[in-house]
């Protein structure tokens, strides 16, 4: 008797692709689960310091001390920007930086902190 060689691909084939949609679903799962920013506690928001802020989007471009690094140094910006201008740049952004990294409710607060920077 004659065996189909053909019917143990197709069936590990099958195998395969079922295992690659299984795992995909369950990571997709896992991402939008852990996708969280750290910023809700109990289905709460918690707003973040401008410090805070700064760390996780800004410091990377500006430095550690304010001092610049790819982006200008923001150490005296109230001598160089008004508030409504840097309220403009925190909004639309500049030159490379994108605009909306401060969240709405904490602008006011972010432009004073950064009017404070020595």
């Amino acid at each position: 008797m004659k065996r189909n060689a053909i019917l143990p691909y197709v069936l590990i084939m099958v195998m395969g692709i079922l295992l690659v949609a299984g795992v995909s679903t369950i990571s997709i799962f896992y991402s939008k689960e852990a996708s969280g920013d750290g910023t809700q506690e109990e289905g709460k928001e918690v707003a973040l310091t401008p410090e805070e802020i700064y760390a996780q989007t800004c410091m990377g471009c500006h430095g550690e001390n304010y001092e610049g690094a790819m982006g200008p140094a923001l150490t005296n910006l109230g001598e160089r920007l008004s508030d409504e201008e840097i309220r403009e740049v925190l909004v639309n952004g500049r030159g490379a930086m994108p605009g909306n990294l401060v969240p709405g409710d904490a602008l006011d607060e972010m432009i004073e902190w950064l009017l404070s920077l020595q």
